[in-house]
């Protein structure tokens, strides 16, 4: 139906700066909001930042000031600048896509994750 593809994850020290992708291609005519989650060991899965087609964008308070998203609906593709990283960070990042993304609702559609690591 809706497939999603991550690149740019890797192993970033702290204070450095990462830039994530995610390709959206198949059905995507209901798919009006993307985002970003996270998962790290030990933590609960967080939703780090999303955004709709229309341009509002939202983030959670952990990443605020540090992380930016942003989009081009001509290329179907979300983008996630992590600016100022932190050991905290180190995750498994997945792009998400839906009609609409709520903090505690789980998205429809899942990416296959990418690993970002932040060494101290």
């Amino acid at each position: 139906q809706v497939q999603l593809v991550e690149s740019g994850g890797g192993l970033v020290q702290a204070g450095g700066s990462q830039r994530l992708s995610c390709a959206a291609s198949g059905s995507l005519f209901s798919i009006d909001a993307m985002g970003w989650y996270r998962q790290a060991p030990g933590k609960q899965r967080e939703l780090v930042a999303t955004i709709t087609k229309f341009g509002s964008k939202n983030y959670a308070d952990a990443v605020k000031g540090r992380f930016t998203i942003s989009g081009d609906n001509a290329k179907n593709t979300v983008y996630l600048q992590m600016n100022s990283l932190q050991p905290e960070d180190t995750a498994v990042y997945y792009c998400v896509a839906d009609r609409v993304l709520r903090v505690g609702v789980l998205p429809r559609y899942w990416g296959q994750g990418t690993q970002v690591t932040v060494s101290s």
